[in-house]
């Protein structure tokens, strides 16, 4: 099977890095494009990301180190060398709206990590597991933009990936309120422990936006579609805190939740580790299997052990407790920018393949 050749726009960032250091070797993927600001324009990859680069645990890849880059605003260039681009634009959002329409105008499908097109209507934002369905939305989009290919599509905040996955195990037992508190990594912020001084020895209380988004997004992705657009869910009603920790990596949510039909507590153990994903997420290449794991010991999840479960893909749950406000408690971990951020991002690209909305 011949590959599909991706672009990659804000590749310099963190993100962009990390999806730079996925796509290296995927089965499906080749990268052959890679974008930025003009400041990096014209520079080899390796030469743009020269002190500056990221991933401590790999090296820049060969094959895209002596890339030349681009600038994001080149559309017509990369276009013509690519089938699709993954987005990780760090821009004002209506800039990022802007541009990442622009690709599709041009019949180049954009598979986006930001969050300006989230609340687009007739825009999937996608967790495979959890949303595939939500792709059928696309035919609409497609019809609103004109195009026959171009189409833009999202993955969901980071913030939300470590307890949705949670209460999508248990969606007949009607999850209908929740409170959640993020401790989120710093990386998040597309910043490490180098480059965020401020955060040795502290904690920040206050994450612009994030707060919104982890109450919001998740009542997209269990929404349901009409007439075009996608209406988000009415049901279960988040509460949520978000507060940056210095951490590398790994957003933790210290989560409580509420039912309709409060379920048996061995119950919720068994339906998180035999996590029933929808059958169209199988056998794709960015696949953890298990999804979803629940540990017994008392102090985990861990971030920094427990992150990397599932190649950073899987979600790890433990501290299973009775609550005396709502029903249950517990703490949910997952890795921020491989699950929450580029991998997630190319597992839904993966499953748009899967479906026939990306093709050479």
């Amino acid at each position: 099977m011949s590959k599909l050749k991706v672009g990659v726009l804000g590749a310099t960032g963190m993100v962009g890095q990390r999806f730079i250091t996925i796509l290296a070797d995927h089965p499906w993927f080749e990268p052959v494009e890679v974008a930025a600001s003009p400041r990096s324009a014209g520079k080899s990859y390796r030469e743009a990301v020269e002190g500056r680069w990221s991933q401590s645990d790999v090296e820049i890849p060969a094959n895209v180190a002596d890339l030349t880059v681009r600038k994001v605003t080149d559309i017509d260039k990369i276009v013509e060398n690519v089938d699709f681009v993954c987005s990780a634009l760090d821009m004002d959002k209506e800039e990022i709206r802007n541009l990442e329409d622009a690709y599709a105008l041009k019949e180049t499908a954009v598979v986006s990590n930001n969050s300006a097109h989230r609340w687009t209507p007739d825009v999937p934002m996608i967790i495979p597991e959890i949303n595939p369905d939500h792709a059928d939305i696309i035919p609409a989009q497609r019809r609103r933009l004109g195009t026959s290919r171009g189409f833009v599509s999202v993955k969901p905040n980071c913030s939300i990936q470590p307890y949705v996955p949670a209460f999508q195990a248990l969606w007949d037992f009607g999850p209908t309120r929740a409170s959640v508190c993020t401790y989120q990594a710093l990386s998040g912020a597309g910043k490490t422990p180098e480059t965020y001084p401020e955060m040795a020895d502290n904690v920040i209380p206050f994450i612009g936006g994030e707060e919104e988004k982890s109450m919001d997004e998740p009542l997209k992705i269990w929404g349901r579609i009409e007439n075009g657009a996608i209406v988000k869910a009415d049901t279960p009603e988040i509460s949520a805190q978000c507060v940056r920790v210095p951490v590398t990596d790994g957003h933790l949510a210290a989560t409580s939740v509420s039912f309709e039909k409060k379920p048996p507590r061995d119950e919720v153990i068994a339906r998180w580790n035999s996590f029933q994903w929808s059958k169209k997420a199988e056998g794709l290449p960015s696949s953890p299997t298990p999804f979803v794991v629940y540990r017994e010991e008392d102090d985990r999840p861990q971030t920094r052990l427990d992150r990397d479960f599932g190649n950073g893909m899987g979600v790890t749950i433990g501290r299973l407790r009775d609550d005396n406000v709502f029903d249950y408690k517990f703490i949910a971990l997952s890795h921020n920018t491989v699950r929450g951020a580029a991998g997630g991002a190319i597992l839904m690209a993966e499953l748009l393949k899967a479906q026939g909305y990306l093709d050479s």
